[in-house]
């Protein structure tokens, strides 16, 4: 009788306990939940720990930091329109092409400058344009009048046909990479464009793609045969701001830094 008592009460005291561990009986489900979110934001922490900022080597090297990962601290709207299409979000800068009432407005950093390095981490949405400019000036209706750009594009999945120098690479309208080097998307890219005098290079995911030569003869006859042949103003500009467009879609950037040359 005692065995059979004593069985009894570990029976119910194995069950009460059970009940109490995440997982089990009706609980099961809000442990799981808790316990996915907490690994999910252990990860995303631990992804974007790296991001964002500059080693001592680059530190001593002149770099410095354009976006800091929290907030639009250095870039403001163009010609100040409101920003209300750009966030930092989760390590990134983000702008949401699809965000109903907010205005089509290209994004640029407060300082100017003149012959760099910038090297910058961006990635796509499905159908989405946008692009980085230099050299940009507010004097006319748009940034991408005033200064050169680096197309960013979904070649694959735009609703329309391309033409040659609308590809993800190019010098806007002007100049055509040699090769396309671009990841799928969804997937981050990486891109340096150095600007020194009026020799200027474009760099994606490691590989040198495109270089050319600002107001050079060929240049011009470029210009001129070419969208911007109404548009004398385009790329005259010796400085200006640096500029991420708004273009439709989502568009994400993070690692943006800069060397002054």
């Amino acid at each position: 009788m005692q065995k059979k008592t004593l069985f009894i009460a570990l029976l119910l005291t194995g069950g009460a306990l059970a009940s109490c561990q995440p997982g089990s009986g009706s609980a099961s489900g809000n442990g799981d939940d808790t316990t996915a979110q907490a690994a999910g934001d252990a990860s995303a922490a631990s992804a974007a720990a790296g991001q964002n900022q500059l080693s001592d080597q680059e530190k001593s090297d002149g770099w410095q930091l354009l976006f800091n990962g929290q907030n639009l601290d250095g870039w403001r709207g163009y010609k100040n329109g409101a920003t209300t299409a750009w966030e930092a979000m989760n390590g990134t800068l983000h702008c949401d092409g699809h965000k109903k009432d907010a205005p089509a407005v290209d994004l640029i950093t407060n300082d100017e400058y003149q012959s760099f390095e910038l090297s910058l981490a961006w990635k796509i949405s499905p159908a989405s344009n946008s692009g980085i400019m230099f050299h940009v000036n507010e004097k006319y209706p748009t940034s991408s009048v005033s200064g050169p750009e680096f197309q960013i594009i979904d070649d694959e999945g735009w609703p329309g046909k391309l033409e040659d120098w609308q590809h993800t690479g190019c010098n806007y309208a002007m100049q055509l990479p040699t090769s396309r080097p671009v990841k799928a998307v969804g997937e981050w890219n990486t891109t340096r464009i150095v600007v020194n005098g009026a020799h200027v290079e474009h760099w994606l995911n490691g590989e040198k793609i495109l270089e050319y030569e600002m107001w050079s003869p060929e240049w011009e006859k470029q210009k001129a045969s070419g969208k911007w042949k109404d548009h004398p103003e385009y790329g005259m500009s010796k400085s200006g701001h640096i500029a991420l467009q708004y273009h439709g879609g989502d568009v994400w950037f993070r690692d943006i830094k800069l060397k002054k040359l």
